[in-house]
């Protein structure tokens, strides 16, 4: 290659893979799997070695890792957090052996399975759990305690009372991705790709609820500083770690010679599809720490260390049929179906194609030669099309809804194809849940398990159904006795008298939330005036935009919802606002809440707001009058204070509703 085409080449190179690498470690929303980044990287790192007056201080082969994007607060690492040099042959791995044995003749190495996560550092003080960080570029990280405390395999307390930091791999569990996943397929979300992708977009969530019900997993694998003890190589470091109380990586060999670690690496690549958990690779170390000094480091990577990467397994099959199915939130998902084909470990026969981009992308065609693989040795996916079948057509998801025959739309905001029947059977049993949830019609003891129940037994098709149950019914179920049934009833009957603003959120209108709800009952008054409403309308309400408003056209345009809204009318359901107002003291005025208020929720306080002419907003801005705070108020009590923003306690808003 002559220098204009390595330069050309490698510009190429850097915008790829500094593309990719913001995709991978800063959204956590990779395009591309680990291995086509690494084969990248090494081309890149070759034109760089053939020339070195490419290089370029951009270039992806001059930084360690990805940096923190200030989601949150920063940590700067004592003890770097350094990366592994990678190797992807048997003969790199030689090579390795021989330059650390040019200088120890005698060296001893640890091999460990190289756990596909997140890389954190947690910080112990006297024994006790006080801080822990992401790896962000090795240097600075970024604080994530609060999270990493919902980890329930990381102790909050050691079993001595030492200080010391370590480090470790938050990891997601293979069945506990494969479920995520499931459950975002159903819900017509976006799924995750991968279990390290799911494990960084957990732990890097804002509320650590999110995280806490993602259930992370960890494994501890080092040391970063340690104040007293008399630890000298690898492997006693992790079997001390063990005695603190630290779940650390599941096996951990030691070996004198080059041979050995070939073998191991070779055990660990036959059972990896066996493994609970994913990995990326295998870890080589120098056991001894005092070698370990010796031999030392590059500007990136230790000398004494690599990281042996696995190829993916892919396999060709044939594509004989392409299923459409309609999941619970209405979205169309085709899914293809091949003959099968044992991958990493198991006999795999079909793969989500999850929307009509991913298949024109790719070009998928029934009959298709097809490539396939695992993601993250669990989720099968089509990576590229081989061969297409003679006289093939291109697929395209139905017009129609494979259920319920309604017409499907696609929205310009997002890939999906999705049907808006109310009454598509696919849709059912989760229509009617949100439907008796509590911030919509609120049908106390009209749970998930009660409902799937009535539906299985062909005693409720629709929502307004439900208002057609007798106590009778109910006792059809079982483990529903006479007062049960009676109760559920009465439940049924309170929820008639609700402010038109729940049965509105309770329909189920895309885009149109709880708030949203209340700004069309408030403004519009009853259900007909909302259902006569027309785009210019909805538009001129503030905080209602162009995209909801069309959703709300659309969705009172189907003959099934106006059938459904005179059945709920028939049945005595309320079709009116009652908004209270006493007086217009707060007329003008925006209020946001923040924080744990002594004695109001949020929804009681915003209530009594809206009642004297005032209206609340999720976020502070220069418009904001005051900011209600209560304890633990967070980020947004801090904006209120630098833009200068009123803030007042649950004690003064009293005075002022006096």
């Amino acid at each position: 290659m002559n220098f204009e085409k390595a330069k050309e080449r490698a510009k190429e190179l850097r915008d790829l893979l500094n593309y990719h690498s913001h995709k991978y470690y800063v959204e956590d929303n990779p395009e591309i799997g680990d291995y086509e980044y690494d084969m990248l990287q090494r081309e890149l790192a070759a034109i760089e070695k053939e020339f070195p007056e490419l290089i370029t201080p951009d270039s992806p082969t001059q930084r360690v890792g990805g940096s923190a994007d200030g989601l949150f607060e920063p940590v700067v690492h004592t003890v770097p957090l350094e990366s592994l040099q990678d190797a992807f042959s048997i003969d790199e791995v030689r090579a390795f052996d021989s330059r650390v044995r040019d200088i120890f003749s005698d060296a001893e190495y640890v091999v460990e399975p190289k756990i596909d996560g997140l890389s954190v550092a947690l910080e112990y003080e006297n024994g006790v759990f006080v801080r822990g960080s992401t790896r962000g570029d090795g240097n600075i990280g970024e604080d994530v305690t609060a999270n990493l405390r919902t980890v329930n395999s990381i102790p909050l307390r050691l079993k001595e009372d030492i200080t010391i930091e370590v480090r470790g791999e938050v990891y997601m569990p293979k069945k506990v991705f494969a479920a995520l996943v499931e459950e975002q397929e159903l819900n017509g979300e976006k799924t995750f790709k991968n279990p390290r992708n799911a494990a960084a977009g957990s732990l890097r969530q804002k509320n650590p609820k999110i995280t806490a019900s993602r259930n992370l997993d960890i494994f501890v694998f080092n040391i970063q500083r340690i104040e007293g003890g008399n630890i000298t190589g690898h492997k006693q470091s992790i079997d001390y770690l063990k005695t603190l109380g630290f779940k650390t990586v599941p096996f951990y060999n030691k070996f004198n010679n080059v041979d050995a670690v070939v073998a191991e690496l070779d055990r660990i690549g036959e059972i990896r599809s066996t493994l609970p958990f994913d990995i990326d690779g295998a870890v080589i170390k120098t056991d001894s720490f005092a070698q370990r000094a010796e031999i030392g480091s590059t500007a990136k990577f230790p000398r004494w260390a690599l990281a042996f990467k696995y190829p993916p397994e892919e396999k060709e099959t044939t594509v004989i049929d392409i299923e459409v199915t309609v999941g619970r939130t209405g979205v169309l998902t085709p899914t293809a179906v091949f003959e099968p084909v044992l991958v990493a470990g198991s006999t795999v026969s079909r793969a989500t194609l999850h929307n009509q981009d991913f298949i024109d992308e790719k070009d998928i065609r029934l009959g298709d030669r097809v490539i396939i693989r695992k993601a993250g040795d669990i989720i099968p996916e089509v990576i590229k099309v081989v061969s297409h079948a003679e006289n093939s057509e291109r697929f395209t998801l139905p017009s129609v809804c494979p259920s319920c025959g309604a017409n499907v739309i696609r929205e310009e905001d997002e890939a999906a194809v999705r049907c808006v029947n109310p009454e598509c059977p696919a849709q059912l049993l989760r229509n009617l849940i949100h439907f008796c949830s509590r911030d919509a019609m609120d049908i106390e003891g009209m749970g998930d398990a009660v409902l799937e129940k009535l539906v299985s037994n062909g005693l409720l098709s629709k929502a307004s159904e439900i208002y057609t149950l007798k106590k009778e019914d109910f006792m059809t179920l079982e483990g529903f006795k006479d007062k049960s049934s009676q109760n559920l009833v009465d439940a049924v009957e309170n929820s008639k008298k609700n402010d038109l603003s729940k049965l509105v959120f309770a329909l189920g209108i895309r885009h149109v939330g709880q708030k949203a709800g209340k700004i069309l009952a408030d403004h519009f008054g009853t259900m007909e005036n909302i259902m006569n409403a027309d785009i210019e309308q909805l538009t001129a309400i503030e905080g209602f935009g162009g995209i909801m408003a069309q959703s709300v056209v659309d969705f009172f345009a189907l003959e099934q919802t106006k059938r459904e809204i005179e059945a709920l009318a028939a049945y005595g359901v309320n079709m009116n606002s009652q908004k209270e107002k006493i007086d217009n003291r707060f007329e003008g005025k925006t209020f946001v809440l923040t924080g744990t208020l002594p004695t109001y929720s949020r929804n009681e306080a915003s209530e009594i707001i809206e009642k004297f002419g005032g209206k609340t907003a999720s976020s502070v801005s220069k418009k904001t009058s005051y900011v209600l705070a209560g304890e633990e108020a967070g980020s947004k009590l801090v904006k209120a204070q630098t833009l200068g923003v009123t803030i007042i306690s649950e004690a003064e808003f009293n005075e002022m509703i006096k």
